[in-house]
């Protein structure tokens, strides 16, 4: 299954050849998946409303079935068992992204921390520290907090 979600994210052979040293789409979608899994993790349980609401983006966002978005997210949960700290992931984003892109993943950030209506201290301790590893200001981490809180 992992093998088939690999080759279907896979960018095609002239993206590969590129002078840029580029992360294939599979590595960015799990690398923004693996921040989504840390933040929905770390108060030390990832709850059911918080796997649906991954899964609910993950489907909406990169068009992918709920089989697919399952797959993403179990790929994503190995990464960051197998990896020492969050840095390779922030790095594969920050290499592809935009600024706006980033805030974008900073909001689908808030709305995992917010599924359940409050925010844990570990909680925000992470979002701070991944604001700063995606280069946004806090300015730009609080207002996509505030453009989510509205909704």
């Amino acid at each position: 299954m992992i093998d088939a979600l690999k080759r279907f994210f896979v960018k095609d052979s002239n993206e590969s050849n590129s002078p840029l040293k580029l992360h294939s789409t599979q590595d960015i979608r799990v690398a923004v998946c693996a921040l989504c899994v840390e933040i929905a993790r770390i108060d030390g349980k990832f709850s059911t409303q918080e796997l649906e609401t991954l899964i609910s983006i993950l489907t909406t966002k990169y068009d992918l079935s709920a089989q697919h978005a399952q797959a993403l997210i179990s790929e994503a949960d190995k990464e960051l068992d197998e990896s020492v700290d969050l840095w390779q992931f922030a790095r594969a984003i920050n290499e592809n992204f935009t600024i706006d892109e980033k805030i974008d993943i900073m909001e689908i950030l808030w709305r995992i921390v917010y599924v359940d209506g409050k925010m844990e201290p570990n909680e925000h301790y992470l979002m701070n520290k991944l604001s700063n590893l995606l280069r946004l200001s806090h300015k730009q981490m609080i207002d996509a907090k505030l453009k989510v809180l509205r909704k």
